[in-house]
């Protein structure tokens, strides 16, 4: 129990102690004018919450995303006023669109001094107007005024942050709000929490059991929300009862194990041929908090990875804003994740395919699309070529790696091949920046989940461009001493960008790092690991790549694998399964032609 006795604080001190009671053990920022009253709260409480430098304000966000996505618990990310705040867009913006709790808190001119162009202020509109800049990635913001302000407005970010929906939230505190004291109280957190889960409907509930005892051929999607809402157990079981596949998108694998026989694997443009078959040839689709976005959908052209109608369609998701955004929705269920398909289970009894599924044509149907899937990740995967498939290093990536692993992602090249043919065995162990598919994401949310799970390996697999954005934050990883092993898959360019371009436009245009003489041109990364002291290799061949990886995991710290690719664009990436609508130029009649026939068969939503 937390003394709730009135306490005389600064605002700064109300913060930190607001921190430690809801147990938040890290933030991470870097100082500023606009924030040095915070970081010297922190200072005196380091006892229970532990500041992580970081190098670039953008940094911090991403880790405290990567922290959050990991464990299911926010932190803090801290930043100055002015430039230093909007360093951190790119990172809310992630959070935002990926539905993850990230609380920052950003420096704001004295009350006292708004309005007069304070340094870093933005006033031409509106005094202290950078916060209005978040307005568009964050669930809430305030701006406190007053010290004896802030245990309120605490308290109701973090239960906007936490509640719901997850989301980023903003707190935008004046200097002298931070500075000054007032007598105030904290109250304990569990006084103010928004606990429980929200149920769907009853009526809802019985309409969509009675629709699924009729289905015979069922398909579960799981999305970034089943994990959220940690129904991993539960969409397991469901699938087990009904005999029905588990289809995943970016942010949804880990729902399900994916050597479990009923794992469909992933669906969308690139994905898998197996899961795409099964959800465009579903009778019954249950949406597990999923958005149905147009990687995840192939851009809704019809039949590809989704046929709705005629399949239909049972939606639960805890944000009836989604309802019915993408497709004609058959069974709304309007409720978190776990609480929702508990109440399903329950309304479906007893009876369905539990134990017998085995002997179904539809099982069989199942395991034959996957078997076929399987020989086709063979090509790539199974290469032995020299230069080196991404697809092929990634399996052996996995295969130094255990299997409570955790993988990141950003975007790229790298972030499909991983999707589409890293074997996901445990939820909240494939994390990627799936809706905004975000460069530089990788490094630093590798180690927010490193900071979680200290004694988990945790791989940051990461393409040159990606690496390059962030890879300052070797030293954020050197500094806390948290062992990330990050793979950089080189291939020297923005190759996912470059193969899109001879797609749609028969040449590419400056998506290639090469020298004036039209060399391909990358640093030697390993040397750029071992300046930073880290442990560092550069594996020439395929067999060469899991003995580097473990010798990584092994070092105790930090360490960098360099790993070349092939940049061929016919082996560069993972296998296009379904279809995504970027629309082709008139003077490519062919391509253009093509792209309008695509777009003739999307569904009209």
């Amino acid at each position: 129990m937390f003394d709730a006795s009135p306490r005389t604080l600064t605002g700064a001190q109300i913060l930190v102690e607001f921190l430690v009671r809801r147990r938040v053990p890290f933030a991470a920022g870097i100082p500023g004018h606009g924030c040095w009253a915070i970081t010297d709260a922190l200072l005196d409480r380091q006892d229970a919450v532990r500041t992580i430098q970081v190098m670039h304000e953008q940094s911090a966000v991403h880790l405290a995303d990567g922290y959050f996505r990991a464990t299911g618990a926010p932190m803090l990310a801290f930043t100055s006023i002015g430039p230093g705040a909007m360093n951190t867009l790119v990172g809310m913006g992630t959070a935002y669109v990926d539905s993850t709790a990230v609380a920052l808190v950003t420096g704001s001119p004295h009350t006292y001094m708004r309005g007069h162009g304070l340094l870093q202020e933005f006033e031409r509109r509106h005094h202290a107007d950078n916060a209005r800049v978040f307005e568009p990635v964050v669930k809430e913001w305030w701006q406190p005024s007053r010290v004896d302000d802030l245990p309120f407005m605490l308290h109701r970010a973090w239960n906007a942050m936490v509640s719901g929906r997850p989301g980023p939230i903003l707190l935008d505190i004046p200097m002298d709000v931070q500075a000054e004291a007032a007598e105030v109280r904290l109250p304990e957190p569990d006084e103010r929490e928004a606990r429980g889960r929200v149920r769907p409907a009853a009526d809802d509930v019985e309409r969509a059991a009675a629709l699924l005892r009729s289905a015979r051929r069922p398909v579960i999607v799981a999305g970034g929300g089943a994990i959220l809402a940690e129904a991993w157990a539960e969409v397991t079981t469901l699938a087990e009862r009904l005999g029905a596949p588990v289809v995943t998108t970016w942010n949804g694998k880990g729902a399900i194990d994916e050597t479990h026989e009923l794992a469909g694997l992933t669906i969308g443009d690139t994905a898998s041929t197996c899961g795409n078959a099964l959800a465009s040839t579903a009778d019954v689709v249950v949406s597990v908090g999923n958005r149905f976005t147009d990687w995840s959908a192939s851009s809704y052209r019809r039949g590809v990875t989704f046929a709705i109608p005629p399949s239909k369609l049972i939606q639960l998701d805890i944000d009836p804003r989604e309802i019915g955004k993408n497709y004609h929705v058959d069974v709304a269920l309007v409720g978190d994740a776990q609480a929702g398909l508990t109440d399903l289970l329950a309304a479906l009894g007893s009876g369905g395919a539990t134990g017998d599924y085995r002997s179904t044509a539809y099982f069989a149907e199942i395991q034959a699309l996957k078997a076929a899937w399987f020989e086709q990740v063979e090509v790539k995967s199974g290469s032995d070529a020299v230069p080196m498939t991404m697809a092929r290093a990634v399996r052996e990536v996995q295969g130094a790696s255990a299997d409570d692993a955790i993988v990141v992602t950003g975007a790229g090249l790298p972030q499909g091949m991983v999707k589409q043919r890293w074997v996901t065995r445990q939820p909240r162990t494939h994390l990627t920046s799936g809706g905004f598919s975000t460069m530089g994401f990788t490094l630093p949310a590798a180690i927010g989940a490193q900071l979680a799970h200290p004694d988990r390996q945790v791989l940051a697999v990461c393409g040159d461009g990606d690496f390059l954005q962030t890879m300052q934050e070797l030293q954020a990883a050197v500094l806390a001493s948290t062992p990330v092993c990050v793979v950089v898959l080189d291939n020297s360019g923005w190759i996912s960008i470059k193969g899109g371009q001879q797609t749609f436009f028969g040449r590419t245009a400056w998506t290639d790092f090469t020298t004036p003489d039209g060399s391909p041109y990358s640093p030697d990364f390993a040397a750029i690991g071992r300046a930073f002291g880290i442990q560092s290799e550069q594996p020439a061949s395929p067999d060469e790549v899991a003995p580097a990886v473990r010798r990584g995991l092994a070092s105790g710290g930090p360490s960098l694998i360099h790993v070349k690719v092939d940049r061929d664009l016919a082996v560069a990436g993972p296998d296009k399964t379904g279809w995504w609508d970027a629309p082709s130029p008139t003077y490519r009649p062919e391509e253009h032609a093509r792209w309008l026939a695509g777009v003739a068969e999307e569904q009209n939503r």
